[in-house]
């Protein structure tokens, strides 16, 4: 996890990127989601995943479901990184 509470790692913003891009990619571009689709079903990497909840729950006070377009946005806002791909996802 990074040390600025609104950045999240490069991992977890590649991670949601994909998802993000899967999601809208399959079910148009008003598909919810939750910071739950960005894990499988078990819990294989806790510390990922309570990143993932610290930034969506208490750094953006985000609702239990969201557009997968909004999360989108907010992780491109934060990707100044050249190991973050934006994708060529476009609304």
């Amino acid at each position: 996890m990074t040390d600025d509470k609104s950045l999240i790692s490069p991992a977890l913003q590649q991670k949601m990127l994909e998802v993000c891009d899967r999601k809208i990619a399959e079910k148009g571009p008003n598909v919810g989601l939750s910071f739950y689709a960005f894990f499988a079903n078990k819990n294989d990497d806790p510390a990922l995943l309570m990143e993932a909840a610290q930034w969506w729950i208490k750094t953006h006070q985000l609702d239990h479901f969201e557009k997968a377009k909004k999360i989108r946005a907010l992780v491109i806002a934060l990707t100044d990184s050249p190991n973050v791909n934006p994708g060529t996802h476009t609304d």
